[in-house]
């Protein structure tokens, strides 16, 4: 899709469609008020939010079609709602066959995070999860050109990065496992620093045994598909004014079966997804060597498949972490946070001072939560203040979660520093406190995006599948530093 500047005014656009937005109790000024008074009068429009009506051949406009996009509350309205308008105006003109849209903004709504708000929205709505479907139709409804009406081209540029990174991420997170495995995923990874001249470096499994990796290797022995630990590196071109190192570590599963300790079948397919953390790194990783903020970046995605094959993980296993602490494995569908301790530490050995970790990692959190937030944890809480207002800025919701020593308790073996779980209760908190275990002091936050890495259903907004939540956040923390 093309993504432009509009810069005539709004009667000589010449588009397909002109979006206009419209909020609760007033219609827009300017030159459409006398249309978009109609609408409202006539009951067809009222501002609700994703509220959307269309007037064919206005009167005095060069576009052939006015569209009202209900932005519900005007002192409510921001980039976050206007991020989900935008898609969801793009899905449903894409369905009636539109080619062009022109979105024109407002006056207090002409700044560089509404345009850009505006940019991500249309890319994101436009993405659709049919890679593989083989109907020749399926591709007949295209939009071919979006622009803004009152942004800037720096805003429009960087929606696009974005947004581009973001749905890079979705389809990695959308691929089938028998496609994206370890080796395919540390392939991507390759092409994607070649691409935007980031460094890359990939541990095979035999660099793993020699660095001491027993908790990562242990959850991959029980596949025939080899583990990988992908790094990337961003380096600012000027010299940082700041010591600080950024750490982005991302769970790459890209298939849990849960090993062993095997998943129930119904909803299994969703563990393609359980790679979205990582596939999160790579996609912010991505726009961060376009976007050059002024720190350097790491991104460490530990790659693996979780199977219950001959050579696998059993329960009671003891393995011996890179740290050197050791974990009895209760339970190998608990894997995710085995293979992020081993990331966590490598990723302190190459010299980041503050991490975040990024996993699908329990389903307690989707109790907790539901599908709305994200769960935060954190050991220092300025850091996770400076996360969650880029989180905020970003229109991705996160909760703080409690992290006391007291849920430690939960964790202690009889046979092994501590084991891999801590029972029900508390099981996202228990985890996390697992993580914390290996991070010593350095700033850290974990996200648990179990709840929000993917859509069982689509949204007006967004289609089913893979969501690639945590890539804006992370890059407005890099570029906020």
């Amino acid at each position: 899709m093309d993504i432009k500047v509009e810069g005539k005014p709004i009667a000589e656009v010449d588009t397909d469609a002109l979006i206009m937005l419209g909020f609760e109790g007033a219609a827009p000024e300017g030159s459409t008020s006398a249309l978009s008074k109609e609408l409202y009068d006539a009951g067809e429009f009222s501002g609700k939010s994703l509220e959307i009506a269309i007037l064919h051949r206005p009167a005095g406009l060069k576009a052939k079609r006015l569209v009202l996009a209900g932005g519900g509350k005007r002192a409510e309205f921001n980039p976050a709602e206007l991020r989900k308008l935008s898609g969801a105006m793009l899905r449903a003109l894409k369905s009636k066959g539109v080619r062009n849209i022109v979105m024109a903004l407002d006056e207090p709504f002409r700044s560089d995070d509404f345009a850009a708000a505006a940019v991500e929205g249309a890319l994101l709505g436009d993405l659709e999860a049919n890679r593989y479907k083989t109907d020749p139709k399926k591709n007949e409804k295209q939009v071919t050109s979006f622009s803004v009406l009152g942004g800037s081209q720096a805003a429009v540029d960087r929606g696009r990065i974005l947004a581009d990174a973001q749905n890079f991420s979705r389809n990695l997170a959308n691929e089938p496992a028998n496609v994206l495995t370890p080796t395919r995923l540390a392939e991507s990874a390759r092409e994607l620093a070649a691409a935007y001249s980031l460094e890359c470096e990939i541990l095979d499994q035999d660099r793993m045994r020699q660095l001491g990796m027993g908790a990562l290797l242990g959850v991959a022995q029980g596949s025939a598909e080899p583990p990988a630990m992908i790094i990337l590196h961003y380096k600012p071109s000027a010299t940082p004014s700041t010591k600080d190192h950024l750490g982005l570590i991302g769970k790459g599963v890209t298939f849990d079966t849960g090993g062993i300790s095997i998943k129930p079948a119904e909803g299994m397919e969703h563990m393609r997804f359980d790679m979205s953390g990582g596939a999160a790194t790579l996609g912010a990783m991505r726009a961060i060597a376009q976007l050059k903020p002024k720190i350097p970046v790491t991104g460490v995605i530990p790659a693996v498949e979780n199977m219950p094959g001959s050579r696998a993980q059993r329960p009671g296993d003891i393995v011996t972490s890179l740290n050197g602490k050791t974990v009895e494995v209760l339970n190998t569908d608990a894997e995710g946070r085995l293979i992020l301790i081993d990331a966590l530490t490598y990723a302190q050995r190459l010299g980041c001072t503050h991490l975040v970790d990024s996993a699908t990692l329990t389903g307690s959190i989707v109790v907790a939560l539901g599908h709305v937030n994200i769960g935060a944890f954190t050991n220092n809480q300025p850091f996770l203040d400076k996360l969650m207002a880029a989180a905020k800025a970003e229109g991705e919701k996160m909760w703080q979660m409690p992290i006391d020593e007291e849920y430690k308790e939960a964790l202690k073996s009889d046979f092994a520093d501590l084991h891999n779980i801590g029972g029900r209760p508390g099981g996202s908190v228990t985890a996390a406190m697992f993580l914390k275990d290996f991070v010593n002091d350095f700033p850290w936050v974990h996200l648990d995006i179990a709840g929000t890495a993917w859509l069982e259903e689509s949204k007006p907004y967004l289609a089913k599948g893979a969501t690639g939540v945590g890539v804006r956040t992370f890059v407005r923390l890099a570029q906020n530093w």
